[in-house]
């Protein structure tokens, strides 16, 4: 059994990057001279999948002979950020630890009871693929068998002047969240403006509506969430969110972010005051964006590098084991473009970091790895509850025009706000796919029926149709 040691970077993470504190990097953690001897997994990237990530590969190391070294960028080690909303609910970021509680340098027991150091403030600046080796902005530099990316991504910003104004957040990090919430009490702020209509877009619609602010949606598409509901399923949501007093505005041409002097270019830090539009419509008063419109994949370590290969839309890309053009560097998560595709939820992250930390244990002769899964692909269901409202969508939820093997029910209860959309193949026999908006309690049982050949319909599959809430 060959003794490994893992060092975690937490690479770039969206938002305002921290510069690292020299005093916060020391460590807690002594090495002994057996850890310089044992070979060393390098994770760069400590977010939820690199977290993941490290936690599988621990486990497969049955003797515990593994070492590890985490740089963090960020304050404080791993959070859940698909939670990141329900901070407003305690303003205590140990409600979104990965671990165990934070200590107020940000450290969690966790790491120490794991053998791991713990270095805070820092952030991956290079890695040297022929030497095998990752710097770390505080000058760290550590020696790797296997380098694993998994910096994520951060938040797609489009090019609308005015977006370098007071006033302009994106949503993504804890420290995200406090700024907005020290700008909207140092300035009053009583409206805010969302531009994006996605899953980022709503939940950061929800965070201006916690933090007391009357909220705008501002959407480019026709409908909110164009890529999980449909037109039925947009109403049905919009008539929820607008019941909580928050404005939908779709099919939106944002021009510009107008600053309170009134200059709509790219230099003036006049604070935000309006969205102006390139539609035939009045400018809206807001005096806060949170801009959440999509992401963008961290790949910039590969890309100085030279030597990873890197997609034409960015990330890096994969094959079925998650291996990087560099045998020895793995890449998962929102980083990842798998068959030109980069998974942007979670679930396809969490399988990722189960190949890849399996593959890298085959790797270091950890395990025989005989019976390791490729990575194929990931079902992209889904299942929230955005802004109060539950919205699903799974399999084949929007078919496209030239599948004829088609046929579909549809649940539409005007004053409940619930729409169901169930989609079968033509001769009924097959559940397909669909969209729940309103009461998604039955997610799991229909997701099954869609996704497995194991399970049969029943006799009638009109029977799925209505909701539980409606079913006595």
């Amino acid at each position: 059994m060959q003794l490994v040691s893992v060092s975690i970077f937490l690479g770039f993470i969206a938002g305002k990057a921290t510069g690292f504190a020299p005093s916060l990097l020391k460590s807690n953690h002594q090495r002994t001279a057996l850890d310089a001897e044992k070979k060393k997994v390098v994770v760069i990237g400590n977010g939820m999948v690199g977290q993941r990530f490290m936690e599988n590969f621990l486990k497969l190391d049955e003797n515990k002979d593994c070492v590890l070294s985490t740089f963090c960028e960020e304050p404080r080690a791993a959070y859940n950020r698909v939670r990141l909303t329900s901070y407003f609910e305690t303003r205590n970021p140990s409600s979104l630890t990965m671990t165990s509680d934070f200590d107020e340098e940000g450290r969690t027991p966790w790491y120490e009871e794991n053998n791991v150091e713990l270095l805070l403030n820092d952030k991956a600046v290079s890695i040297d693929t022929k030497a095998k080796k990752v710097v770390g902005a505080s000058g760290k530099e550590i020696d790797y068998d296997i380098a694993v990316m998994a910096t994520g991504s951060y938040p797609f910003v489009p090019p609308i002047p005015g977006k370098q104004r007071p006033g302009v957040f994106v949503y993504r990090t804890i420290e995200d969240l406090e700024s907005m919430l020290a700008y909207a009490k140092e300035n009053n702020v009583k409206s805010a403006a969302v531009i994006g209509g996605g899953l980022l877009g709503l939940e950061a619609a929800k965070a201006a509506k916690d933090m007391g602010l009357k909220s705008h949606v501002i959407e480019f598409a026709p409908i909110l969430m164009c890529r999980q509901i449909d037109q039925g399923g947009h109403d049905a949501l919009v008539g929820k969110i607008e019941e909580m007093g928050l404005e939908v505005h779709c099919d939106a041409r944002t021009e510009s972010f107008v600053g309170q002097d009134g200059t709509t270019d790219n230099e003036s830090m006049s604070p935000v005051a309006a969205l102006r539009f390139s539609n035939d419509w009045d400018d809206l008063p807001v005096e806060m964006v949170i801009v959440s419109c999509g992401i963008k994949p961290r790949d910039e370590l590969a890309t100085e590098c030279g030597t990873i290969e890197v997609g034409e839309r960015g990330g890096i890309v994969v094959d079925n084991n998650l291996r990087t053009s560099e045998e020895s560097v793995y890449a998962i998560g929102e980083i990842a473009v798998h068959n030109n595709f980069v998974y942007g939820l979670i679930a396809p992250g969490y399988v990722m970091a189960d190949i890849a930390a399996k593959c890298a244990a085959k790797d270091l002769g950890i395990i025989d790895g005989n019976d390791i899964p490729e990575f194929t692909g990931a079902d992209l269901s889904t299942k929230l509850k955005l802004l109060g409202c539950d919205v699903a969508s799974f399999g084949v939820n929007q078919p496209k025009p030239e599948d004829e093997d088609v046929s579909e029910m549809v649940w539409n209860d005007l004053v409940s706000g619930i729409y169901r959309k169930l989609i079968f193949n033509k001769a009924g026999t097959k559940l397909r796919g669909g969209i729940l908006v309103g009461d998604a309690s039955d997610y799991a049982t229909l997701h099954k029926l869609a996704v497995t050949d194991t399970e049969t319909l029943p006799d009638n599959p009109a029977m799925l149709l209505p909701p539980p809430s409606a079913r006595g």
